[in-house]
């Protein structure tokens, strides 16, 4: 743990001067306190260890809150330290003072409320900070709150420090429980299936695949979008073949880590009346289909090895031969269109492609079209806030993802994300990061397009509640920023954009109204060239 978000503030100062002080620390300061809560996110998320996040007391520890439910249901690390004023002012109106215990309610794997410091519990304080370590980085990951009151004077003279001390923080990993392998083994005896693969899969998923001859539909996420799998990408597409799915029914579906964010295999799911088995490596359940007859926690690298050690396959060469079959023709369709056309779905084809660094895809539409008409062979980090699917906050957990990365990092979001968290490019232009933004730009929300509601709201209520167009230029709020920023209407230019170093915002100027239709003719294509198998 070497990296810190504090926000300003004068109740804060204590421990902000100590970390600055620290040599092993990296202070990076923001000043908005949302925004630096979802770099600290993503630094969690690119290291998998957690950043110290820190603040001053009263509304300024509230902004925290929804990075921290994010990373409450993402399992990502994260220590947060809010400032609070000692129990003496509170309840007679003293400033910036709230009611700041347990103010992120379950949201966090442990809450702890600090003594004042008195100069004679130094030791005190130290134990805290190992116990936040060990609960932050446990078995289920995820925030810390730690609740440190300070009195005045809040500066001054370092007193004598408690011994240095060994720290050597448990490892937790998920078991391989015997009993858990034996039961896949027998649940993938002689038999077809398809393996679901999501955020948290490793590469034993992929080998475990190829040894049994089951196709895998490899989430974006996942790791294992690569042609040295018998990888389906275009899975979404597939599925709403009614001919095909009709004639390939499995007799198993193994699903390893999160779900992907398709609501066509969603559906494929529930309506799956054969066994589903949900392998994860920690104990957050994930089946919003009610499909899931069997879960297994376990540590998925070593539990595929296991498995793969004891099975035998049997499945029918021709059932992953005729899906492998099916992704060929797929990706051929999608290429013919996606190469050439000029559509938001191939603006995320193009992004994954072109990059040569970790991408972050926000939620809502850029997620969906990375997931659907992503690169096909593409392994490369990829990082989405998927733990409560929310559009907040994108930005400034590209920046600290950025931040700790060797390597350019790519964002893709769409207009309103990019908007709504435009404060994390605050302080961006001085920041020696390499962080490349493409803004999806349809002025407004084209996800509500693909509801229901979009088909019985009159046009003009629709727009208003849910399509929101805006009349924001995007780049000139970038360069407000001193943000480089430029605008491109094709691929050709958006490809050469992509190549330049950042910090830069890339704004793809999309037609809205087209939307859902472009994404039509790319599953018609689909249909169009997998019909006959």
């Amino acid at each position: 743990m070497n990296t810190a978000i504090v926000a300003p503030g004068s109740r804060s100062t204590p421990l902000a001067v100590a970390l600055l002080r620290h040599a092993g620390i990296d202070v990076q300061i923001f000043h908005d306190e949302r925004s630096a809560s979802f770099a600290a996110l993503g630094v969690g998320v690119a290291l998998g260890v957690p950043a110290v996040l820190l603040c001053t007391s009263g509304t300024a520890a509230a902004q925290f809150h929804a990075a921290v439910v994010e990373a409450h249901q993402s399992a990502v690390p994260m220590i947060v330290c809010t400032a609070d004023r000692p129990p003496e002012l509170h309840g007679i109106g003293a400033p910036q003072t709230i009611d700041q215990v347990r103010l992120f309610g379950t949201a966090v794997r442990k809450y702890i409320e600090a003594p004042v410091p008195s100069g004679e519990d130094s030791h005190t304080w130290r134990l805290l900070a190992h116990e936040a370590f060990e609960q932050t980085t446990g078995l289920l990951p995820g925030p810390v709150h730690l609740n440190l009151a300070f009195r005045e004077p809040l500066i001054g003279e370092v007193g004598d420090l408690p011994p240095q001390e060994d720290f050597e923080p448990q490892s937790h990993v998920a078991s391989c429980d015997r009993q858990d392998v034996l039961q896949i083994v027998e649940a993938m005896s002689a038999r077809r299936g398809v393996i679901i693969a999501g955020k948290g899969a490793t590469p034993g998923v992929g080998r475990l695949a190829k040894i049994m001859g089951w196709p895998i539909f490899a989430d974006a996420r996942s790791g294992l979008r690569s042609s040295q799998w018998p990888s389906i990408v275009a899975f979404d597409s597939i599925l709403r073949v009614d001919n095909f799915v009709r004639t390939h029914r499995p007799d198993v579906v193994i699903r390893f880590g999160e779900p992907p964010a398709s609501k066509v295999l969603s559906q494929w799911v529930s309506a799956f009346e054969g066994e589903v088995l949900q392998i994860c490596a920690d104990i957050r359940v994930f089946d919003a289909e009610r499909a899931v007859t069997r879960t297994f926690v376990a540590d998925i690298e070593a539990l595929t090895t296991a498995v793969a050690h004891d099975v035998v396959p049997t499945s029918d060469s021709l059932w992953v031969s005729e899906w492998l079959d099916a992704e060929r023709l797929a990706q051929n369709a999608l290429a013919s269109k996606l190469s050439t056309e000029w559509s938001e779905p191939s603006i995320a084809r193009t992004v994954s492609s072109e990059r040569n660094g970790a991408l972050v895809v926000s939620s809502s539409m850029p997620i969906r079209d990375t997931e659907w008409f992503g690169a096909p062979d593409d392994s490369n980090a990829l990082y989405s806030n998927r733990g409560a699917n929310g559009i907040d906050g994108v930005v400034s957990t590209a920046v600290g993802i950025a931040l700790v990365s060797f390597d350019p990092t790519y964002l893709l979001i769409g207009d309103i994300a990019f908007v709504h968290d435009s404060n994390g490019l605050w302080n961006l232009a001085e920041r020696n990061i390499d962080l490349r933004i493409v803004v999806v730009n349809n002025s407004g929300g084209s996800i509500f397009s693909f509801l229901p509601q979009a088909q019985v709201l009159e046009t003009q209520e629709f727009e208003t509640i849910l399509a929101t167009p805006h009349s924001v230029d995007i780049c000139s709020l970038a360069r407000s920023f001193g943000i480089p920023a430029v605008q491109v209407h094709s691929l050709a230019d958006l490809r050469a954009e992509l190549n330049h170093s950042g910090p830069v915002v890339i704004e793809a100027v999309t037609d809205r109204s087209s939307n859902v239709a472009q994404h039509d003719d790319l599953n018609d294509a689909v249909a169009r060239a997998i019909n006959d198998l």
